[in-house]
């Protein structure tokens, strides 16, 4: 599953374009949109129970946005234990900014990706265990294959 931080409104772009790498790389993208409000982000994730979560962000609202968005599938049963990563613009303080990785990954993200590659992201998404088929959900339907390979 992919999105955005919710301040990252107006970038379909880029959520095309992670979504086209995913794709190219053998995963199956739920594509969620950019700006997603963090209640949606758990709906969204009830709903399809994808292997992995991917939120962007371009703006350097990253770590700002991150760190209160990640708090929501964290309290949720189904989100609570699901690999979900952040990457792309964490803020706008330059060399300043190395502090925001290992702060997201104390607030609750598995992973971190700060201006890197597509490439890095993609080699993380095939470390993850592939999906296996759940006995029950939560919300009554089977997991769906959204980001594994």
């Amino acid at each position: 599953m992919i999105s955005t931080v919710s301040s990252n409104s107006y970038i379909w772009n880029l959520v095309l374009f992670l979504h086209m790498v995913l794709e190219e790389n053998e995963h199956e993208v739920v594509n969620i949109g950019p700006g997603v409000p963090d209640a949606l982000l758990v709906d969204s994730i009830q709903e399809c129970w994808p292997d992995a979560v991917v939120i962007s962000s371009v703006n350097g609202h990253g770590f700002l946005d991150g760190r209160r968005m990640i708090r929501a599938p964290r309290r949720d049963e189904v989100g609570r234990d699901m690999p979900v990563m952040i990457g792309g613009k964490l803020g706008n303080l330059g060399a300043e900014n190395e502090c925001y990785p290992q702060e997201l990954v104390g607030a609750g993200f598995d992973a971190v990706f700060a201006d890197a590659s597509p490439e890095a992201l993609t080699s993380y998404l095939r470390t993850l265990p592939a999906a296996t088929p759940h006995q029950s959900s939560p919300v009554g339907s089977s997991r769906k294959a959204a980001a594994t390979r």
